[in-house]
């Protein structure tokens, strides 16, 4: 099982992502999806604007991708991550995990969350419903600690 990368500045459709990914597999018993929402900040936020390198974002989270495929039998994994401007309410990013069993998913899909909050090469900048333009966003102390959870686990 290879798992599907994409980079995108367009939104995305959980539904018709799940029935892609599921597509023709009888022996999937559970699909986990999580989809992380740009918040308004309690109405401090106008949008977050998301950077990335091409190329290297793609291949650094096929590389946790395929390290979660190997930890757990999946028989499909996806990652979703968009770019550009984002307004509060709209989508961020999507992680589906499916497998014979919930256990797994859950895992998987939890594992490659963490690993994007913390490792994917993204720079979120925050513009402010003033009109101005906020600070970059810094990576959070939460973040880094449930990735470290993962390194006790083999």
């Amino acid at each position: 099982m290879t798992p599907l990368v994409r980079i995108q500045r367009e939104d995305f459709d959980i539904g018709a992502e799940i029935a892609a990914l599921t597509a023709g597999n009888p022996n999937i018993g559970a699909v986990v999806s999580f989809a992380g929402l740009c918040r308004d900040e309690s109405g401090r936020l106008a949008a977050l604007e998301l950077e990335h390198y091409p190329g290297m974002a793609e291949a650094e989270i096929a590389r946790v991708a395929t390290e979660a495929a190997k930890r757990w039998p999946l028989a499909g994994l996806l990652a979703i991550h968009r770019y550009g401007l984002i307004k509060p309410g709209e989508q961020i990013v999507l992680v589906i995990a499916a497998s014979s069993h919930r256990r797994e998913a859950f895992e998987a899909a939890d594992f490659l969350m963490d690993y994007l909050k913390t490792r994917a090469p993204f720079w979120k900048r925050e513009h402010l419903a003033d009109g101005t333009l906020g600070g970059w966003v810094e990576a959070k102390a939460d973040d880094d600690d449930a990735t470290q959870r993962w390194e006790q686990v083999s």
